[in-house]
């Protein structure tokens, strides 16, 4: 005999257990606390199991809560999926987080060409240094620079990127080597995972405790600087590709120094881990735009 659980009280159970709150689950769902709390007792006295334990104010899922989690998740990601298939004429909304450089520089130039190879699909783009907080079912990815710090998400490391000095082309003819780099105003972006004296070090020179140099905290305003002539910006090339391009930044010591590789930003997203459509075509377009493989997710 099948159990008379409703589908709502399954939902509710459902944001209950991943938020692992009843009162985030009741503003979640636009419901009182008490409201969350009675539908979840209701379903323990129906199901003859207890779902969460309480713990003071808080509450926990128990063994059986756990389990039944990864049935409701996988339900109601299902049935999620199923109304996407059939509404598929429908604006799609992808709502994506992004590391500010990476926004401005790579991907907002890029947008047009993925609105012309997904015109069903709609973005929200929005840029800041925090990381996303999927927990509040604001956004359905983040593009982030190192690695995440919130525990169970799905991370695709992205295109490695190739960190060198850059700098405008009047400045580079007087640079033939490392060294040379030291008579210029040296351009610091303080949020990098790779800045000067790195890359000295890996080129066998010491830097000096103090140099001439601008110093901003993000990537794209040390990349327009550079290109403004204001001096030398250690950046990656996949961030000032752009500016490469026009002329307008170049690689005074291209083959004639230690460039560091790395890979620097990651697709993120919470589960489940099978992604909603818009975001599979996204990462789909994003992988052929950086010529790399995203197997796993695709």
């Amino acid at each position: 005999m099948p159990f008379k659980v409703p589908l709502s009280t399954l939902r509710v159970f459902e944001v209950a257990a991943r938020r692992q709150s009843f009162h985030a689950a009741a503003s979640e769902l636009n419901l009182t606390p008490s409201a969350v709390s009675h539908a979840i007792r209701k379903m323990e006295e129906t199901l003859g199991v207890v779902l969460f334990e309480r713990v003071g104010r808080g509450v926990s899922l128990s063994s059986e809560g756990q389990t039944l989690m990864g049935y409701t998740e996988r339900g109601f990601g299902e049935i999620q999926r199923g109304l996407e298939a059939v509404s598929a004429r429908a604006p799609r909304l992808l709502r994506l987080h992004s590391a500010p450089s990476f926004a401005a520089q790579w991907l907002a130039p890029r947008l047009a060409r993925f609105f012309a190879q997904c015109p069903d699909v709609e973005v929200r783009l929005s840029a800041g240094v925090d990381y996303a907080r999927f927990d509040t079912g604001e956004f359905d990815a983040d593009i982030v620079y190192g690695l995440p710090r919130q525990e169970g998400l799905k991370v695709l490391p992205l295109k490695e990127e190739t960190v060198t000095p850059l700098c405008a082309p009047h400045i580079a003819d007087s640079i033939e080597s490392p060294a040379d780099l030291l008579r210029h105003p040296l351009i610091q972006s303080d949020n990098k995972q790779v800045r000067w004296p790195a890359w000295f070090a890996l080129n066998g020179l010491a830097v000096p405790a103090m140099w001439r140099g601008s110093r901003f905290d993000r990537s794209f305003l040390a990349i327009a600087a550079a290109a403004d002539g204001l001096g030398i910006a250690l950046e990656s090339t996949l961030l000032a590709e752009r500016d490469i391009q026009r002329g307008r930044l170049v690689a005074p010591l291209s083959g004639r120094s230690q460039d560091v590789r790395y890979v620097g930003h990651h697709l993120v997203y919470p589960p489940p881990f099978e992604p909603r459509i818009q975001l599979r075509l996204f990462a789909q377009w994003l992988a052929r735009e950086l010529e790399i493989e995203l197997t796993p997710f695709l």
